[in-house]
């Protein structure tokens, strides 16, 4: 049965494409996007340009999608999981974890809807269940009286319908993640110039 994560794994592979040893890269040599030190520590000891697709796609899956609990995001959001899946691959899981957590945070109005949670950047009950309420909660429309008339209540339902149906709540946090994943783009280059050789491609093909 053919899973979402492998079509994302195939995607990422297709994109970082084959061997790649840029000397401004401080991964070194990579194939099919897994560094030479990943590669090394998941046990593989030959030449890095034989390092093989299957290899890396079990790299991708096993590090990037279950370590981090990606599949359980996926169960509830579907998209948001794929953007996380992404943004760990470029940057770590941990800090794809921590933008989920601040937008999760940043959305919660104030803690009303959900406590705050702790931003330790992994996928975790607490984590999970502020995901599940702010879902439940930007999602619900709401069920109305069947009077036959227009009133308060059927007009608050249909402005919550569009609104859900103009951008659900899974899209406004996939937003947040890539608003954080551009800003932290820039710092990197910023912060270390030899990096600027990859920014343009960062902005191209890992922002929707």
């Amino acid at each position: 049965m053919f899973h979402v994560i492998d079509q994302l794994i195939d995607n990422v592979i297709d994109r970082e494409g084959g061997y790649s040893n840029h000397p401004s890269d401080r991964g070194g040599a990579t194939r099919f996007g897994i560094t030479e030190g990943t590669a090394r520590a998941n046990g593989y000891a030959g030449d890095m340009r034989h390092f093989s697709r299957a290899a890396a796609a079990a790299i991708y899956r096993r590090l990037y999608w279950l370590r981090p609990q990606f599949d359980s995001v996926a169960t509830r959001a579907p998209a948001l999981a794929a953007e996380l899946f992404d943004t760990g691959v470029n940057m770590g899981p941990a800090v794809a974890v921590t933008f989920l957590q601040r937008a999760l945070n940043a959305l919660n109005r104030g803690a009303t809807d959900y406590a705050d949670v702790v931003l330790d950047g992994r996928i975790g009950a607490q984590t999970l269940a502020a995901l599940d309420r702010f879902l439940a909660t930007r999602r619900a429309s709401g069920e109305v009286v069947l009077d036959g008339r227009i009133g308060a209540q059927t007009l608050a339902a249909l402005d919550r319908f569009l609104a859900t149906r103009r951008a659900s709540g899974e899209v406004v946090l996939v937003k947040a993640i890539e608003a954080l994943q551009g800003e932290r783009y820039m710092a990197l280059a910023e912060q270390r110039p030899a990096n600027e050789a990859f920014l343009y491609g960062w902005l191209a093909n890992r922002l929707n």
